[in-house]
């Protein structure tokens, strides 16, 4: 069988921006490398740039100023169908009247294969995705997870040096999508593939990614690994996208060299200063690293607002003398009551500082 080959290529934005009617910027000047063979996500909230950066990757829009490369091959001015790339759409875009056949080898009819090679290689793009023996199946007939492999085997096919997906998940319920985002993941690891993967969804960001690129107000945060976000975010927007994360005003009262000695309320507190001044900052701390021990303590006097069950955890809203967080406990046989004195603190590793602001 012809099989699927793969010719992955690194993508490049040399200070690429996206200007709409002269005024309007969707992205501003921003530079980005992805490494070939990798999974890069776009991610960030409506409107921050991240479906116009894909779609510049594709030809589909064009770049106002800078350069993009996929390669070595400088793609600024090409069209879409010399870009050597395909795109997995959120809705699909399957031709209902075609079988899933017909669908698979659609895009192969015009890339100069005969009809044997054609066949090979839909079916083998069908086997890639679970998909064997769907071949004379309509698309009413499918899933929507079945769907969306179909829609993956139909770029799969066409072997292109880039793989794009946008929002490829957001039509399908929750295990579903788990599921598919990890076929997704198998398969660019398998083949090595090069993928830009857009969603406004973090845990499926986290989930699939080498490389998360956070982006807001048409530019880029904060770029780097998952567990980097995630346990060392930049500023207060990352450390809130990224997961959920409380934001604690604290004073650095001390540094002695890459220590940081803070004070929230009449606690104190040391950790790394992550190059930060003495002054007003900010305490980044995911729910899951706060600690409450009932009474009182070492620590910040608080009080239990809230208090909700669900199932294989307790979350608990609390409320202290900077203000109201959010926490998570596993312990669900001996649970704090709403009104319940409790003391804060935090675990040794976790809660990060970050700048006072968010530019």
């Amino acid at each position: 069988m012809t099989g699927i080959n793969t010719k992955a290529a690194s993508v490049r934005f040399q200070n690429v921006s996206k200007v709409y009617g002269g005024k309007v910027r969707a992205v501003d000047s921003i530079n980005l490398e992805v490494a070939a063979g990798t999974l890069v996500t776009l991610l960030g909230p409506s409107g921050c740039g991240k479906t116009t950066t894909l779609r510049m990757i594709a030809g589909l829009e064009m770049a106002t100023e800078g350069s993009i490369f996929i390669g070595e091959k400088d793609v600024t001015k090409l069209p879409a169908t010399d870009r050597d790339v395909s795109m997995v759409f959120q809705s699909y875009a399957l031709f209902p009247h075609m079988t899933v056949m017909e669908n698979v080898s659609y895009g192969l009819k015009f890339s100069g294969f005969d009809k044997a090679a054609t066949k090979e290689k839909a079916l083998a793009g069908l086997e890639l995705v679970g998909l064997t023996g769907y071949g004379n199946r309509l698309p009413s007939e499918l899933s929507g997870g079945q769907q969306q492999r179909v829609a993956v085997a139909r770029a799969l096919v066409l072997e292109p040096q880039v793989l794009l997906f946008d929002e490829p998940l957001s039509n399908l319920d929750a295990k579903l999508r788990r599921q598919v985002r990890e076929e997704i993941r198998e398969i660019q690891q398998s083949l090595g593939l090069t993928v830009v993967y857009v969603t406004h969804d973090q845990e499926e960001a986290l989930a699939v990614s080498d490389e998360i690129v956070v982006m807001r107000n048409a530019a880029i945060a904060q770029k780097g690994t998952p567990r980097d976000l995630y346990e060392a975010p930049a500023d207060g927007f990352v450390a809130d996208f990224i997961g959920e994360a409380n934001l604690i005003p604290v004073e650095i009262t001390a540094l002695e060299g890459d220590t940081a000695t803070v004070r929230i309320a009449d606690y104190t507190h040391r950790l790394p200063s992550r190059g930060l001044p003495q002054g007003a900052a900010k305490l980044a701390v995911r729910p899951s690293r706060m600690q409450l021990v009932a009474g009182a303590g070492d620590g910040v006097a608080a009080v239990i607002d809230k208090a909700t069950y669900v199932g294989s955890r307790m979350e608990y809203t609390v409320t202290a003398a900077f203000g109201t967080v959010f926490a998570v406990l596993d312990d669900v046989v001996t649970p704090f009551r709403v009104g319940d004195a409790v003391t804060i603190s935090f675990a040794a590793s976790g809660p990060v500082l970050i700048p006072a602001q968010t530019s």
